[in-house]
């Protein structure tokens, strides 16, 4: 009964707001042809996002785990004309298949896909001396979350929003001996994230179509 009203609820908020229509069905069509896992946001999230993209007047978004471009797609939908999404994928078959997507989009002025580990890529980004992002969504593997948000805010400015997905994991991160990297990864960004002092930040738990999880959400206060 429980998990039947969350998702009836995720419907209803979909019928509300949307859920992007055709065009993000056609993605995901595209992904599960292409063999691509559906480890992607749900509809609902997506909007989130662009409400934060919105809120902070971004230009340029940067997005730590691209898999086959449904959220790049939610956060491109954001930008205006001369905005940019440049986003990190460890997979050459996953960032192929998001290439195809963006320009089955449209969107593919807007991304830029970087092939690579995030981490190397990241800190490319700090030495290539790219400009401070307005928005930074981190969506990719669990372990190094922490590295991630350190290296984020390299490259963040004041007013900068940073989303982190996945970091409840259906409660486990209450267990302090629980041995699964993905668990003691985000374990890790959560109390980082806490006691970092640059940042204002909290935690919402989500519970819907994609079971039971939360989202950080931080806003950069100095740097």
């Amino acid at each position: 009964m429980e998990r039947q009203i969350f998702g009836d609820v995720d419907r209803y908020i979909n019928g509300l707001f949307g859920t992007g229509g055709d065009v993000f069905e056609a993605l995901l069509a595209h992904n599960t042809a292409s063999g691509v896992p559906a480890w992607h946001i749900s509809a609902g999230q997506g909007k989130l996002l662009q409400v934060f993209a919105h809120m902070c007047n971004a230009r340029r978004i940067l997005e730590i785990g691209t898999q086959g471009g449904y959220s790049t797609l939610w956060l491109a939908g954001a930008l205006p004309s001369d905005g940019k999404v440049v986003t990190l994928e460890i997979d050459p078959h996953f960032a192929a298949v998001a290439q195809q997507n963006m320009e089955r989009t449209g969107m593919a002025e807007k991304v830029e896909i970087r092939i690579g580990k995030a981490l190397d890529t990241l800190e490319q980004l700090f030495n290539e001396g790219a400009a401070p992002f307005d928005m930074i969504f981190i969506d990719a593997n669990k372990p190094p979350y922490a590295e991630y948000l350190q290296l984020s805010l390299k490259i963040s400015r004041p007013g900068t929003i940073i989303v982190a997905d996945n970091v409840i994991r259906e409660g486990k991160v209450l267990d302090p001996h629980h041995t699964d990297e993905a668990v003691k990864g985000v374990q890790r960004f959560n109390k980082l994230l806490s006691r970092t002092a640059t940042v204002t930040a909290t935690i919402i738990q989500s519970i819907g179509e994609k079971d039971h999880d939360g989202m950080a959400i931080a806003v950069v206060n100095s740097i």
